[in-house]
């Protein structure tokens, strides 16, 4: 079985994989979520696992925090390991006042600050979007549950703490829905390579009213973004 410096397989990967920045999200996900799990990775204690939902096979891993973290992991995961819908279940921070913690939020598109796509070359700007058949079956699903869910574009900023304090407010005006880290870089990952990519986030924290949830339910607790991606392994 094939390695890279990063993913040291000791079991098969999926065609299917989730991708929480947390390994320790990827832990809870595969002992409440999968049958028969298998654990593949442990390099740099990004924790990687594999088993079957629904008797389809499945896996999922920790990708770290930010673009070149995630986008690193993608590329193995697609060009070495063979993987062909990618999607990242995290958590993002709501910019829109009629957004609520614990509600879902679709990345249908991701704007970035990060200069990642400048590798590409393109004689423009590249709107990095996921795909429309996972995000129309993610949307049906929560719709159909009666779960809050919020569809549009997010920011996948490369500051976690900026500087200038009117950062959040540009992106507010322009109808953002949230900030998260990772995003814009799994699906220009996943567009140049042309497989499938989705972002399903769970609202952590308000930058509209300053509640936040804490760090043990950031791990655990944010079960519908999981119960939602989950059954796009079977498709």
């Amino acid at each position: 079985m094939r390695s890279t410096p990063h993913i040291n397989p000791t079991a098969p990967i999926a065609p299917t994989i989730l991708l929480p920045g947390d390994p320790l999200r990827a832990k809870f996900i595969a002992e409440n979520y999968l049958e028969d799990v298998q654990q593949f990775n442990a390099v740099r204690n990004m924790l990687g696992f594999t088993g079957t939902y629904q008797g389809t096979p499945v896996s999922v891993m920790g990708s770290g925090m930010g673009i070149p973290s995630i986008s690193l992991y993608a590329y193995e995961l697609i060009h070495e390991f063979g993987c062909t819908r990618l999607v990242r279940v995290g958590t993002c921070g709501a910019m829109q006042p009629d957004m609520h913690l614990y509600d879902v939020v679709v990345a249908q598109a991701a704007c970035s600050n990060s200069a990642f796509l400048d590798q590409y070359q393109l004689p423009g700007s590249y709107a990095p979007i996921g795909s429309y058949r996972l995000i129309e079956n993610v949307v049906r699903r929560a719709r159909e549950a009666d779960v809050p869910v919020h569809v549009g574009n997010v920011l996948s900023s490369d500051t976690f703490y900026n500087a200038n304090p009117t950062f959040n407010e540009a992106w507010q005006r322009m109808g953002v829905l949230a900030v998260e880290m990772e995003t814009a870089g799994l699906y220009a990952t996943a567009a140049h390579a042309g497989v499938e990519a989705l972002g399903i986030f769970t609202v952590s924290d308000s930058l509209v009213t300053g509640e936040a949830t804490d760090a043990q339910a950031r791990q655990t607790s944010f079960t519908t973004m999981m119960e939602l991606a989950l059954p796009l392994a079977t498709l």
